[in-house]
């Protein structure tokens, strides 16, 4: 059984503090009624670290999400298109794991919290992840610019995130150029210059093949519900190292 089991079994015995831990009390008493919170009376264990950190990287994907689509002061339909498609084709949710993400997405857009303090509990538990802390800023992004257009305000609270994991401005533009419409965007998916020599960009894709492998990412706190996305990223790896091999015609 996965953590939203646990979780829909009651036994989380709330490891999960701190407003992550609030938000996911809230909409666990939304999404899922008694009679669904007796579908595992008999297990009562606590969730593994590894769980817990799953539920947290859950919890702050759509807390943060809801944050960031009511930046503007309002939620507009294709905000929330965005992020239904979201969670039906880049994480294809099952049905009530969806649920459990469109309360928890309802409860952060109504909570006085903030989206930092959101980005600085998921800084806490991830901080020693830096594989999880790119995806998430390359998950808001994507989100963001699945419109057509990445808005300043958007901008402004994504930059709030990266500041909080520690992200220098390099670093932040590496990750928002991947989404550019030229051929720099390959080179930034790899974290390579164009002026890199053809050894260094072989390296560094061998580097992060091994690192963003989707078993490797899941193993340190990435949510089941997350693997068809890693696995996007994945590709994406190996796509932008195709085309940078064609380019230079690497061998």
């Amino acid at each position: 059984m996965g953590w939203l089991g646990k979780v829909v079994g009651g036994t989380i015995g709330f490891a999960l503090g701190g407003p992550l831990g609030a938000i996911a009390g809230a909409a666990l008493g939304h999404a899922f009624d008694a009679s669904e919170a007796q579908h595992y009376p008999d297990e009562r264990e606590r969730l593994t670290y590894n769980e817990q950190a799953q539920m947290t990287f859950f919890i702050a994907t759509f807390s943060m999400l809801a944050k960031l689509a009511k930046v503007d002061g309002k939620i507009s339909p294709e905000e929330i298109r965005s992020v239904e498609d979201f969670m039906a084709k880049e994480l294809n949710l099952s049905p009530e794991s969806k649920r459990f993400a469109a309360h928890i997405f309802e409860t952060a857009i109504h909570s006085q919290t903030t989206f930092q303090d959101f980005a600085s509990q998921f800084y806490g538990q991830f901080y020693n992840q830096p594989q999880l802390l790119d995806l998430m800023i390359d998950l808001l992004l994507r989100v963001s610019v699945s419109d057509g257009t990445l808005s300043a305000s958007e901008e402004r609270l994504i930059l709030s995130a990266a500041r909080i994991f520690n992200f220098g401005e390099h670093k932040y533009q590496e990750l928002k150029s991947r989404y550019a419409n030229d051929s720099d965007k390959y080179y930034a998916i790899l974290g390579a210059d164009r002026s890199a020599s053809d050894e260094q960009v072989k390296k560094q894709y061998r580097r992060l093949v091994q690192e963003y492998h989707p078993d490797k990412i899941a193993s340190k706190g990435l949510p089941d519900e997350f693997t068809d996305f890693a696995g996007d990223k994945f590709r994406e790896i190996q796509e932008a190292y195709e085309f940078i091999k064609e380019e230079r015609g690497i061998r």
